[in-house]
């Protein structure tokens, strides 16, 4: 089968273009550069509308709750809700019920994933045993189901556990993905470890020019270290929501910015953490995040006159590379993972109206720009906003 996509605007890490896009048997087979319109015979027409054509999102971090907490969310509604946002690939965490923490849990999931056909999933293994503090997981089994490790949620506080965690991802080669309380001292510990065992680290969820200012520090000499940070602690600061790591000052929100501008951020990572009503008003940390990421993080892209190419680099192109993913860019050949989006379409949050099954959120009545008009996965429509076919 071949769909065109006709009267778009062609964005990724490097383009910026109008044209239209042809797809055949779920790859991009062809890119018209100003051509908004060609004329081909055979093809399915999907017009564009004028809008925004980009690589699906790819979520570097989220909890989709699978398997053992499917009252707060479970892989099916969170794919959903995912697809809603644009999110064609995620990294889950491992912090389920159980934990997963060998390769028949990895398997297992793998398997839900790929039976539900809705995103692609990588699935983080825990670096330790159930969250232990120095029993290490089994990386010759596991590592066939992933290429990534994490905690997260829970602080590595054993220094010697953090050390062989590193190694362990040069010898396996893996993404060491990390929590890190409290931030800043922590990620200067990380850091230093990195000089001495090397090894492949991804700092999750940085909220602290400090952190940043030490992350920075340490890519300048030449260490292979990668950060991400989530559309809220982009988007506001000082809000009194509980949430891991919490807002921080306006200050802090600012440094986070132009390290987007500079580049010196690498990821847009969702931290999205969806619970129950009940769990919330326990004191449980979290928020719920895909449906509203695009919105949040490309209103204070366009507040600070950061370029849409820049978002989509962060939001799909270095994801990939970073964990050796398909897609990230417009490429001819690529897999047909896109998003079609109106980035002047402005909307108010409205929680109730979440295809997640948590709505917890402090932004209830917010103003955001940006909205999904539709998300197609290997060339299937999968989500489809209703104003564009």
């Amino acid at each position: 089968m071949k769909q065109l996509i006709t009267h778009v605007r062609l964005v990724d890490a490097s383009t910026d273009s109008p044209g239209a896009l042809l797809i055949e048997n779920g790859r991009i087979a062809k890119i018209y550069y100003n051509e908004t319109n060609p004329h081909l015979e055979g093809v399915a027409i999907i017009d564009g509308g004028g809008h925004v054509l980009m690589p699906g999102f790819i979520d570097t971090h989220c909890h989709l709750r699978d398997p053992g907490l499917t009252y707060k969310e479970d892989m099916e509604s969170g794919m959903k809700a995912a697809l809603k946002g644009g999110f064609t690939t995620l990294v889950a965490m491992a912090n389920t019920a159980p934990v997963v923490d060998n390769a028949d849990k990895l398997k297992a999931n793998l398997d839900k994933a790929k039976a539900l056909d809705l995103c692609t999933l990588v699935q983080n293994s825990a670096l330790t045993e159930n969250f232990s503090k120095d029993r290490l997981v089994d990386f010759e089994s596991t590592r066939k189901y992933t290429q990534a490790y994490s905690n997260d949620g829970l602080n590595i506080d054993d220094t010697d556990t953090m050390a062989k965690g590193l190694a362990a991802s040069t010898t396996y080669d893996f993404i060491l993905a990390t929590h890190c309380e409290p931030e800043t001292a922590t990620v200067q510990r990380d850091i230093e470890l990195l000089k001495e065992k090397g090894g492949h680290l991804h700092v999750c969820h940085i909220s602290k020019k400090a952190t940043l200012d030490a992350i920075v520090k340490a890519k300048k000499e030449g260490l292979d270290i990668t950060c991400e940070v989530t559309p809220h602690h982009l988007y506001a600061s000082g809000v009194d929501y509980k949430v891991h790591p919490p807002f921080r000052s306006e200050e802090d929100r600012l440094a986070l910015i132009q390290g987007c501008a500079d580049g010196t951020i690498d990821c847009c990572g969702t931290d999205h953490a969806p619970h129950s009503h009940e769990d919330k008003a326990k004191g449980s940390p979290g928020i719920n995040n895909f449906e509203t990421a695009f919105a949040m993080y490309h209103k204070v892209f366009s507040d600070h006159s950061i370029p849409l190419t820049r978002l989509s680099e962060m939001m799909s192109a270095t994801p990939a590379k970073r964990y050796g993913l398909q897609g990230g860019l417009l490429a001819e050949g690529s897999v047909a993972d896109l998003v079609l989006v109106d980035p002047q379409a402005e909307f108010i949050v409205e929680p109730n109206t979440f295809v997640s099954k948590s709505n917890n959120t402090p932004f209830a009545g917010e103003h955001l720009q940006g909205r999904v008009l539709w998300t197609m996965k290997g060339g299937a429509i999968r989500y489809d906003y209703g104003q564009t076919l």
